[in-house]
């Protein structure tokens, strides 16, 4: 097997990580699986046997600790490391988060998610170590996990199993499938909590395919409240305006069900969540009382022509009176103000009136209160 430190140079910060490496300090996980598919990786996760203070010293990065796990992300420039102490694990109850203390290597790798993330590369003699099956499952395009208990102990693996088959076209190894269907109608998934199962979605959601991930994710039972409609979603994002969130427009255009309690925030429920359509064919006012005040992410999941209009279009025409020409006019103030300009905003979007400030006035005037 050739020497991955070679490609690992290469990379963004993998010749200060191999500068700084000491005895018993291993690449691994998904940055090695990639680098043995010829593809650069995502991240850089590094685990330390014994004390990791000397790598973390020779990186001279600036640390963020997480002490839970004993692991620490160092930024370099535009690249981050993660460093993690070499662990063992065990889970004190199904669902719950892990219980860890150092251990060797061997003990690492077998503590993963699926075989083809359960390969590392010492960094400083270069030599591969592996748990059972994971060269031949990495080369023959296989997902299986390491043990039988693995999605009971952690029912978030169903979720990265949705992801990788995804992003990778792996197939699923034929007992890990089972397990899988097993672990999703024994109920697993609801042994871990709303905001855990939102931050597996929300990678899903960031994959270069989402819809396939989504799709995957439904396929294996995770998300009966989705439908990810290849079509639906392109129109979505087509009509999407720049500063819009592509993510949640895709969650928005493929939720058929309301979501379940997932950890967002409450604008991310709004944006996340379809806007009510009009009526095919509805006049740009319709559509605005409709529109007004929702979520561009929202309107663009509808799809329809009159979101497109809105979109581009009409949400940014905007009157040349203002409340104070019509105060000056001798409108009282009060409710009455707002009717008229509504009215004015009305003939505006619906072509009756243009930009012209005294046509406007004029509409405004003579609307009744």
């Amino acid at each position: 097997m050739a020497d991955l430190r070679d490609k690992l140079r290469a990379l963004p910060c993998g010749a200060a990580l191999l500068d700084a490496a000491v005895a018993g300090t291993y690449l691994v996980g998904g940055a090695v699986r990639d680098l043995l598919r010829g593809e650069q990786p995502h991240e850089l996760d590094v685990a330390v046997v014994g004390d990791p203070a000397p790598l973390m010293g020779g990186l001279g990065g600036e640390p963020r600790q997480h002490e839970r796990f004993g692991t620490a992300s160092v930024r370099l420039g535009g690249c981050r490391i993660d460093v993690a102490i070499a662990r063992a694990e065990r889970y004190p109850s199904p669902g719950a988060l892990p219980e860890v203390w150092p251990a060797q290597m061997e003990d690492d790798l077998a503590r993963r998610d699926f075989t083809v993330n359960a390969i590392a590369v010492d960094l400083v003699d270069g030599t591969t170590r592996a748990a059972p099956h994971a060269l031949d499952d990495l080369r023959d395009g296989l997902l299986r996990v390491l043990h039988d208990r693995s999605f009971l102990d952690d029912p978030t693996r169903l979720w990265r199993l949705a992801r990788y088959s995804a992003r990778l076209g792996f197939a699923v190894e034929e007992r890990t499938a089972r397990l899988a269907r097993e672990a999703v109608a024994a109920g697993a998934l609801r042994t871990v909590s709303g905001t855990r199962i939102g931050n597996e979605l929300r990678l899903a959601l960031e994959e270069a395919d989402p819809v396939a991930a989504l799709q995957s994710a439904v396929e294996l039972g995770l998300a009966p409240w989705l439908d990810p409609d290849p079509a639906r979603i392109a129109r979505a994002l087509e009509i999407l305006p720049a500063e819009g969130d592509r993510a949640l427009t895709v969650l928005a255009a493929a939720a058929r069900h309301p979501l379940p309690e997932l950890g967002f925030t409450a604008s991310m429920v709004r944006a996340a969540r379809a806007a009510p359509a009009p009526r095919a064919g509805a006049s740009p006012s319709e559509a605005a009382k409709a529109f007004d005040g929702v979520p561009v992410e929202a309107i663009a999941a509808t799809g329809t022509p009159e979101a497109e209009r809105w979109l581009r279009t009409d949400r940014h025409r905007r009157l040349a009176i203002t409340g104070e020409d019509l105060l000056a006019a001798g409108v009282r103030e009060g409710p009455e103000l707002g009717q008229r300009l509504r009215a004015v905003r009305e003939a505006l979007l619906d072509g009756r009136v243009g930009d012209d400030r005294e046509a406007q006035l004029g509409i405004a005037l003579a609307s009744p209160p």
